[in-house]
């Protein structure tokens, strides 16, 4: 198996929200054929049912863990049109694949569909062992239907989603930048071995879509092997389309290597943040400017989004950003790719939630104690954007507020947006 269909086996087994109910389905199948033969052997009492009250019991618990799964994906399609409208349609994906829902919606399905085979085969006799597992799964079902609505109210808060948004955005920063500034070193290897004469073979996209992942150890280990240097020209995130360049090889090549670069690069739909670190900046801005919308108005939203790129930031921040090339354990270079830069990353986090919050005292002075913090705590190579980007928030203030004390008010930073006033740090 090839790492592009292992790569969306995965993908497709972690974003799909059926499999485990049809798992549930084929379980219940087989497990109520099994626990009906060791009840037989074993002659269990338990309970004491006689087939009327069993029926009776059985019939009615079948029939509410029914309606608690007709339930469930009426509230999902719910959950789903309130984060579409109120956050971004960005983490509809992550509601229907968050594995608490897909779970509880398994064990529903398993008592449901194991209910209705234990009813079936109650006849003279009632199956004790069978019937009790029915009641105290459709126990465990009540359960799980009642921990799912507080879960999923929890969940879908603003805080919540921009948590969740924030710690995936961390730990791929973490690991696509895993080298911090205060610990790296200036690397001296041997080049690539490659041809300076021949032209570059370039492989060329056999459909279109969005860089979501690439193979890296397989990259650099098919350069290896033909003794190249493979440069791929899209930027993770990038949409391609059928044609678009993907690779140039220098070097070396031929159709077997052009077919494992192909098997080396994943496309797809729409972003994810696997590889991606400025995708959950992207989210978190998209949630800001939904909420600072005319239609929606929640400046407070705004800045629980501003926390979370204050975070994101900070680690970025600390860390070397020029990390797409690869070598191999000779020391040769053999896979160069693109990563966004510092600036990039300051424009994404910054630039639309200051226009879209220019007339949000509170969003201003979020915003000022972001930038003032990050002049504050890193490293002065990192200084240049951040008070360029501070000099616009202050001519955004002047412009938005005429009122000279409104100005005043907005121009102070504040962690808290109001409410908690913080000493101004002049840039240099």
């Amino acid at each position: 198996m090839t790492w592009l269909q292992r790569y969306r086996l995965r993908a497709f087994l972690a974003s799909s929200l059926w499999i485990i109910p049809v798992c549930g389905v084929v379980l219940a199948l087989v497990v109520s054929p099994a626990l009906r033969r060791f009840d037989a052997a074993t002659r269990w009492t338990l309970f004491g049912f006689g087939p009327d009250g069993a029926r009776a019991v059985l019939g009615g618990l079948v029939a509410s863990i029914f309606t608690f799964v007709v339930f469930v994906f009426s509230i999902l399609l719910v959950a789903v049109q309130i984060a579409s409208a109120n956050l971004t349609p960005r983490v509809i994906a992550g509601i229907l694949s968050h594995r608490p829902v897909r779970v509880c919606l398994g064990l529903m399905v398993f008592t449901f569909v194991y209910g209705l085979a234990v009813l079936g085969r109650i006849e003279d006799t009632v199956p004790q062992l069978p019937a009790a597992v029915v009641i105290g799964s459709s126990l465990a079902s009540i359960v799980a239907f009642l921990y799912l609505i507080d879960h999923l109210a929890r969940r879908l808060r603003p805080v919540s989603v921009l948590s969740q948004v924030g710690r995936e955005g961390a730990r791929v920063i973490e690991s696509i930048y895993p080298q911090r500034l205060a610990e790296s070193r200036e690397e001296t290897a041997a080049p690539a071995a490659t041809d300076g004469g021949q032209e570059p073979l370039v492989v060329r996209s056999q459909a279109g879509g969005v860089v979501l992942a690439f193979d890296v150890a397989g990259l650099v280990a098919a350069a290896r092997a033909t003794q190249s240097l493979i440069e791929l020209v899209p930027r993770v995130g990038d949409f391609v389309a059928r044609g678009d360049p993907l690779f140039r090889v220098l070097g070396g090549g031929g159709p077997r290597a052009e077919e494992l670069l192909q098997q080396g690069i994943a496309l797809g739909p729409e972003r994810t943040i696997e590889q991606d670190p400025a995708f959950a900046f992207r989210i978190i801005v998209d949630i800001a400017a939904k909420a600072l919308s005319p239609a929606i108005n929640d400046p407070t939203t705004a800045v629980l989004a501003i926390d979370q790129l204050h975070h994101l930031l900070r680690n970025v921040g600390t860390r070397r950003l020029d990390t797409g090339r690869v070598r191999d354990q000779e020391g040769r270079l053999r896979l160069v790719y693109r990563t966004p830069d510092w600036e990039a990353f300051v424009d994404l986090a910054l630039t639309e939630v200051r226009q879209y919050g220019a007339d949000s005292i509170q969003v201003a002075r979020r915003l000022r104690a972001l930038l003032e913090d990050l002049i504050a705590v890193l490293p002065p190579e990192r200084h240049a954007p951040l008070k360029a980007e501070l000099r616009r928030l202050k001519r955004s203030i002047e412009r938005a507020f005429d009122d000279p004390e409104d100005r005043t008010r907005a121009e102070q930073g504040d962690s808290q947006g109001l409410g908690g006033l913080e000493p101004q740090v002049e840039p240099e």
